[in-house]
């Protein structure tokens, strides 16, 4: 990639004549990604300084980027320390756990009366890479491989509301819920609980589909409070 230049907040043209991402919005989209990946954790403090030293920004793109994520939430200002990374409390994280569930039950419905045989292969094909990422034991992959089985969901149910608000969510909880899916036992559940979304879909059967992809979502009982008991302190805010 050439070189950022530092007096300019956009990327040249692309070839194909349409203009290419803004300097803020090509930061926003790798912040974004830390975040959900954890290499930026809940509470971790975002300087303006240092990010621009770090890529190689003037200070104007940073802002622009730390605004747009502001304006998803997905980082907080604390008056006088500053911005950081989003911090959600116990029983705001719950509710966002229990919208999830509502939102994936929802889309596994309509899916179930509206994917067609190639979406429905399609998952198929993902959850075959789910499989090989659980094989070979990387947590990080199967993660992102599980984004992917979501979004062919998402994809399947024909829907455009509902699935951005989906999506929405996911980008809110995703540090919370990368840490839910790292739980002992909980890799080999989403594979068995995939099967029975897509088998439910393949049925065509709606409120299987349904309950089988909220279930999935949804954290209850023991798993709540193993989810819960695992959160670093720094990760969670009083309410």
């Amino acid at each position: 990639m050439t070189a950022l230049d530092q007096d300019d907040t956009r990327l040249p043209e692309a070839a194909n004549g349409m203009r290419a991402p803004t300097r803020a919005g090509e930061l926003r989209e790798q912040l974004e990604q830390m975040i959900l990946d954890g290499r930026l954790e809940p509470g971790e403090r975002l300087d303006e300084m240092e990010l621009a030293r770090r890529f190689g920004l003037s200070r104007t793109p940073v802002r622009e980027a730390i605004k747009a994520l502001l304006a998803i939430g997905l980082v907080e200002t604390r008056g006088r320390q500053g911005t950081h990374v989003a911090l959600l409390s116990i029983p705001a994280l719950i509710e966002m756990f229990d919208v999830m569930s509502a939102l994936e039950g929802l889309c596994a419905r309509l899916a179930a009366r509206r994917a067609t045989p190639a979406e429905r292969a399609g998952m198929r094909k993902v959850h075959e890479e789910l499989v090989e990422a659980y094989n070979s034991g990387d947590p990080v992959a199967f993660y992102k491989v599980n984004q992917k089985f979501h979004d062919q969901l998402y994809e399947a149910a024909h829907t455009h509301f509902i699935a951005d608000q989906a999506i929405q969510l996911r980008r809110r909880i995703g540090a919370y819920r990368m840490r839910a899916t790292y739980q002992p036992g909980r890799m080999l559940s989403t594979l068995t609980e995939h099967v029975r979304i897509m088998d439910a879909i393949d049925a065509s059967d709606p409120e299987a589909a349904r309950k089988a992809a909220s279930d999935h979502v949804q954290l209850l009982g023991d798993q709540l409070t193993d989810f819960i008991s695992s959160l670093p302190a720094h990760m969670s805010r009083a309410q």
